[in-house]
């Protein structure tokens, strides 16, 4: 339905107005009339287009109707289909009339102006701006859907600047406008109806702290272009240019959706009409456009890897070199972080999750910093934060814990759930059962992960472990069939069923841990008779057992979705689990090629019986299985090949507007 407007007229002198193209105007016919008129006719010049709208019918005229009762809700209605050349160059007169009919005992004249003005954005998500039919006060998903798109502008395109490039009210280079949305606004028309009328563009207040909004006027000159809308700014006059018809506005946003912010944000243009000297303006016309903040992205395991990363301290350059190894195998560049960067903090796993954020006109990838800040608590501000590399982190009021770190931050591959798609995957943060003392992930970090929207977040049982993140028991790999996946989870009950095989085969005594100084080895029969150890690792299943059935209800699984890696288990309830032996679900993905914790298993017939069962495992998939030593690194301080390193993957080819969620 167009926007309508009412009109008041007047007999005792002419009424001057604008029509907005596509637009309606609705006179007053009836408040308007002489007291003693019964009937009225109507008569537009050739531009405009006239209707009465009588006892609920619209008739348009001209019509073999000459005379119309001044009946209670007679309306007439105008509209003009063309701009016009002059200002009141087509005009609309009402004639009316008493009892006796023939001389008309009063007339109104409404001189009309049609100009065009339209507020326009990317709606239709085709990279361009460009005028469309669609409601662009609305935002729909889906891949029939429609409504502007803009991306936090989080990055740092000048490398000598100190903040992100939303930080303040400047633009320091092209490349900051070309992450920004285009907002244009067209004026077509007679220049001249603008001196006597006032546009304006203006933002909601709640709207104002997320946006931040750049014109230029003319110019392309970077220092031309000005903060006009955002943060203490809620409206902006623009002057209509007389030789330009289309001004262009940048968008930035300035935060992601979260609590309190759908990520939807309004921005208007209204016309004003001052009415005579000394009297307010009104507004007579007001067209708007609506904006979705991009959502940050997770990639799972099985996206293609494009960085690797790794930190480089005391005596871990075996470690290093190993993880380069199966970077190169898989062609991915390798990023180490030196000491000085790093302050002996090896764990870049737990600081820092990569993602990206996407617009039809733009994506570049985002690193989500975690609340842990420990030594690396520098490293994604002063090193990956840059040019085309956004940053975002929340932090933890309450104080973070274990679970804050990005270890306890996981996403599937894309699944279907009983009919739903989740074509980006679903988040999977570790968390514990209600009880006291139990830890949480913070909350600043679950509602962040959750607003996103489009990896609806799932919780599981992780609060069991000691270190408590959700990659000490699980991990994606890609494979060639069924889902396109698999789920691996660390099983004690199949690492007893592996050692129980092999004692009835004869190895009983082939001992854990060969050719590791300093670590008292345990053989198979040993390990098979710690009651204690075996009642400890009944308990872990169990809780494993639980995400299990959380995963397969969640992710839509069956059981062929799933690998059981054979894993024990060593601790206590009231200070949590680790892993007996280096825990091989903690893996590096790089597309078909793995870097998994070595085992130190007992050796049977010169193999090691955990890393024979594994790759019986994974290599009919396609694998390549690389074991990498993380004994005396990593694994000791309770973490391994997965916590240790880091990777930046390709985003999804699906674009995250085309889903419902």
């Amino acid at each position: 339905m167009a926007q309508q407007r009412r009109v008041q007229l007047s007999t005792q002198r002419p009424t001057s107005t604008v029509c907005v193209l596509g637009t309606e105007l609705s006179l007053d016919v009836c408040g308007s009339a002489p007291k003693d008129a019964v009937t009225f006719h109507v008569q537009g010049t050739p531009g405009v287009k006239v209707y009465v709208v009588h006892d609920t019918q619209s008739v348009k005229l001209p019509s073999s109707v000459s005379r119309w009762p001044l009946a209670a809700g007679a309306e007439v209605l105008l509209s003009m289909d063309a701009l016009s050349k002059d200002v009141g160059d087509e005009k609309v007169r009402i004639s009316y009339f008493g009892e006796a009919g023939g001389v008309p005992v009063g007339r109104t004249m409404l001189y009309l102006t049609c100009v065009e003005i339209s507020l326009d954005a990317d709606t239709t998500r085709g990279g361009t701006v460009s005028r469309t039919l669609l409601d662009k006060a609305t935002w729909t998903w889906g891949p029939d859907g429609h409504g502007a798109i803009l991306l936090v502008n989080c990055d740092r395109d000048d490398p000598t600047a100190k903040m992100l490039d939303n930080s303040d009210a400047a633009i320091h280079s092209y490349d900051d406008l070309k992450d920004m949305s285009q907002m244009v606004l067209r004026t077509r028309g007679p220049r001249t109806i603008f001196t006597g009328h006032r546009l304006i563009l203006h933002v909601d207040y709640s709207d104002a702290d997320k946006v931040g909004v750049f014109y230029g006027g003319n110019s392309v000159a970077l220092e031309e272009y000005k903060h006009v809308l955002g943060g203490s700014k809620l409206a902006y006059t623009i002057k209509p240019s007389r030789h330009q018809e289309e001004s262009i506005f940048y968008v930035e946003g300035l935060t992601f959706p979260d609590v309190g912010f759908s990520g939807l944000v309004a921005f208007h243009v209204t016309l004003l009409e001052s009415p005579e000297k000394g009297l307010l303006e009104t507004p007579i016309f007001t067209d708007t456009v609506v904006f979705r903040v991009a959502p940050w992205i997770m990639t799972p395991n099985t996206a293609a890897p494009l960085e690797v990363f790794v930190c480089s301290v005391d005596n871990n350059e075996d470690f290093v070199a190993a993880v380069g190894a199966v970077a190169e195998k898989a062609k991915c560049p390798l990023t180490v972080c030196p000491p000085l960067e790093n302050r002996q903090d090896r764990w870049i796993q737990d600081e820092v999750e990569f993602g990206y954020v996407q617009a039809p006109h733009k994506t570049f990838p985002v690193v989500f910093d975690s609340p842990r800040d420990r030594g690396l608590k520098d490293f994604p501000v002063k090193s990956i934060l840059g040019p085309d590399f956004g940053y975002v982190a929340r932090q933890a009021p309450e104080g973070s814990s274990s679970l804050d770190s990005f270890g306890n931050l996981e996403v599937s591959p894309p699944v279907t759930v009983q009919g739903k798609e989740y074509p980006l995957g679903r988040i999977l943060i570790g968390s514990s059962f209600p009880r006291l003392g139990g830890r949480r992930m913070a909350k600043a970090v679950k509602d962040f992960l959750t607003a996103q929207k489009v990896q609806a977040p799932v919780e599981l049982f992780s609060d069991w472990l000691a270190v408590g993140h959700v990659d000490e028991f699980l991990s994606f790999i890609p494979a060639p069939d069924r889902k396109g996946f698999r789920l691996l989870l660390a099983s004690p009950s199949a690492c007893y069923q592996l050692l129980k095989e092999k004692q009835e085969e004869g190895f009983g005594e082939a001992a854990m841990f060969h050719g590791l100084q300093g670590v008292p080895r345990t053989t198979i029969t040993e390990i098979l008779a710690d009651e204690g150890l075996r009642k400890f690792n009944s308990y872990v299943q169990s809780c494993i057992n639980w995400n299990r059935d959380i995963l397969k209800r969640s992710l839509g699984l069956a059981e062929p979705d799933i690998l059981d890696i054979p894993q024990l288990f060593r601790g206590d309830t009231a200070h949590g689990a680790e892993a007996f032996f280096p825990d091989m679900v903690n893996m590096l993905v790089l597309g078909r090629h793995l870097g998994i914790p070595k085992p130190f298993g007992p050796q049977v017939g010169g193999q090691c019986c955990l890393e024979e069962r594994v790759r019986a495992l994974l290599e009919p998939l396609g694998l390549t299985c690389t074991f990498i030593d993380d004994y005396f690194s990593y694994h000791v301080f309770s973490g391994e090949v997965h916590c240790g390193t880091n990777v930046r993957r390709k985003p999804f080819t699906f674009k995250w507007w085309h889903m419902v969620p």
